[in-house]
């Protein structure tokens, strides 16, 4: 009957731990503008919209600078460019960094400095000095380059400084919504399945032995192609709010069930930690151990709530909506809070007080909650908002409503 929770009750704490082609970037993706530099005797090939970057030495048959003797530029040393470069945003974290000079430091010099630090690797080809990150940096983040001056900072072959230090910023991207899509569709927490193009790996690491933690987060940067498939039984109410590449209900719901498996805040935050874990379970095939459920409670008289479970009807049962004072809101939502037995508290229309006993509750949208509740009858409105069951009803949906899923109210 009522529609505000009051979670001194007994609640049931988080449990523990068509075919869609999906591109790289999404259908819709930026128009990538490619600038190829040579710097030295290195081409780096620059993808703007994913911001990847490709070392290519030149085709002498030998790196450039290797088995060559470096220019020797006269005057003071200098930084002839930073790549990525100053402002650049969207850099994809898995990139290398390129620092130029006008000559070949002394295998002495000290390094430039990165903010905030990753592992990873200076190496130089003759005039240019280039990072290749053993672990990404973070997405979404603010990264400084500085090259040191003076008697502490670069130093060239010749002995030469730099004048004053360089200090130059770029901006990581975030991960893909469409990685995140496919791998809570790998991992089963979606009703579709999601296959690679090539398998993992490959096209990734350019003939490099495959490293699993490294290569996830190459690919939440620049998803790998790979087709979309639904699964079987579900109405069309759910497939039509579907897209990978934007947040939608469905990966909403997804991330909500996978934090209640994985003993997180049950928020539907995509944050850093969400990752973290999501590629932990793809690495070691750690698939949604509860199903995938979709209900629908329809206010057409007589009222009904319909519940989906891996593709087939589980069960259907008369229910009760809002009264007209109290609708209850149409929409899709998903599962929040779970408690199997409540005093719900709140105030009638009227301004008096209730305080109902209610058993097998599913909130799913505010104070909207999926119930039991007694009445001589059910299939019309009834409630200040709540979808209201008979017990046997109520008992038969509460194993199903599990956290994450998704509940749609039309009519």
């Amino acid at each position: 009957q009522s529609e505000q929770s009051e979670q001194s009750a007994q609640s049931e704490p988080p449990p523990p731990a068509g075919p869609q082609e999906s591109q790289p970037g999404g259908p819709a993706a930026k128009s990538a503008r490619i600038r190829l530099l040579v710097l030295g005797g290195v081409t780096i090939m620059v993808l703007a919209a994913g911001a990847t970057y490709a070392l290519v030495h030149s085709g002498t048959g030998q790196p450039a600078g290797g088995g060559q003797k470096a220019a020797v530029a006269t005057g003071p040393l200098k930084v002839e460019s930073v790549i990525p470069g100053p402002g650049t945003a969207q850099v994809d974290g898995t990139a290398p960094i390129a620092v130029s000079f006008s000559e070949a430091l002394a295998a002495n010099s000290p390094k430039p400095v990165l903010g905030p630090s990753v592992p990873g690797s200076w190496t130089q080809d003759g005039n240019v000095l280039i990072f290749t990150p053993a672990t990404a940096f973070r997405p979404d983040s603010r990264e400084t380059v500085e090259v040191p001056a003076g008697l502490t900072g670069v130093r060239s072959q010749s002995g030469t400084e730099l004048n004053s230090p360089v200090i130059e910023h770029f901006a990581t991207g975030g991960y893909s919504p469409l990685r995140l899509a496919e791998l809570l569709s790998q991992l089963g927490y979606l009703p579709l399945d999601w296959a690679a193009d090539m398998p993992a790996g490959m096209g990734h690491s350019s003939g490099a032995t495959w490293d699993q933690a490294t290569g996830q987060v190459q690919m939440a940067y620049d998803p790998p192609a790979g087709t979309f498939s639904w699964l079987p039984g579900y109405p069309s109410v759910l497939t039509s709010m579907w897209n990978p590449n934007q947040a939608n209900p469905l990966l909403t719901g997804a991330v909500m069930a996978f934090e209640s498996q994985h003993g997180m805040t049950i928020n539907g935050a995509v944050d850093a930690q969400l990752w973290d874990k999501l590629f932990r379970a793809a690495a070691s095939g750690d698939r949604n151990k509860n199903g995938y459920t979709y209900a629908i409670a329809s206010k057409v008289a007589p009222e009904t709530l319909t519940i989906w479970h891996d593709g087939r009807v589980v069960m259907r049962s008369l229910a009760n909506t809002g009264i007209p004072v109290s609708p209850t809101v149409d929409g899709t939502f998903p599962v929040y809070l779970r408690f199997r037995f409540q005093i719900m508290q709140g105030t009638n229309p009227d301004g008096s007080s209730y305080a109902d006993p209610v058993s097998f509750v599913s909130y799913f949208n505010g104070g909207d909650a999926v119930h039991y509740f007694p009445r001589g009858s059910y299939g019309f409105q009834q409630s200040l908002g709540c979808v209201e069951l008979p017990y046997t009803s109520a008992e038969e949906a509460w194993p199903y409503l599990t956290y994450g899923s998704l509940v749609t109210v039309a009519g």
